[in-house]
């Protein structure tokens, strides 16, 4: 989407992985991923990773109440806008419909062979302005068969992670099933914490200077 360099923009976001813009471009307002300010050292990842949701959002092209895939360059990222808040910013406290909806947009996301990867931060989910469900951040997203074995088992882990956030904002409602579901934790889980989440915590918060934010990136 070519834009001029003088359009309005407003920073939503700022990480080591580049700054997240919404842009007034001449077609009404999207979200720009910049990765012009990312230190020289982190590049490459941030590169990796912003191709890794270009592709996830051209793979669920035309899927509702997650973002379109406008452009990618790889420099900017340029996607759909969504009015919306983040989990964390607007609660859906007792929200049995929401957390139904959000079930279903799961499903659908899942039957289309992506796994998203990165739900347990709130600041993936979005409530609309209409209170419906939505999501973001694919970054971290997988595409496959989602009739695979290692497809149906990340499916699982967005699914609890969805769970996780019933369990918060509307224990009342978790089924039995949902409930066996929650206690019962994969291998991927498990080695997660084993090995990779130290390893997180450790450059996130010793080299990155990231504090644990609701997935927002470092605070000022």
């Amino acid at each position: 989407m070519p834009v001029s360099n003088d359009a309005p923009t407003h920073a939503l976001k700022a990480d080591s992985f580049g700054r997240i813009l919404l842009v007034q471009g001449p077609e009404g307002p999207f979200v720009r991923r910049d990765l012009g300010a990312t230190p020289l050292w982190l590049r490459l990842p941030a590169w990796w990773l912003a191709r890794r949701e270009a592709r996830a959002l051209k793979h669920i092209h035309g899927m509702a109440d997650v973002p379109q895939l406008l452009d990618w360059n790889g420099r900017h990222l340029d996607r759909s806008f969504m009015a919306g808040d983040a989990m964390y910013q607007r609660p859906p406290r007792g929200d049995v419909a929401w957390f139904r909806a959000a079930r279903r947009l799961l499903q659908q996301l899942h039957r289309r062979g992506v796994a998203h990867n990165d739900l347990a931060k709130e600041a993936n989910w979005l409530v609309t302005e209409d209170g419906r469900p939505a999501l973001i951040d694919f970054q971290l997203a997988v595409i496959g068969d989602p009739r695979s074995r290692w497809m149906r088992l990340l499916a699982r882990e967005d699914l609890r992670h969805l769970l996780k956030h019933k369990r918060m904002y509307c224990r009342a409602s978790l089924t039995p099933v949902e409930k066996r579901v929650l206690k019962r934790t994969s291998w991927v889980r498990d080695l997660w914490f084993a090995t990779g989440k130290p390893v997180y915590r450790f450059v996130t918060r010793r080299i990155l200077h990231w504090e644990d934010n609701e997935g927002q990136g470092p605070k000022p």
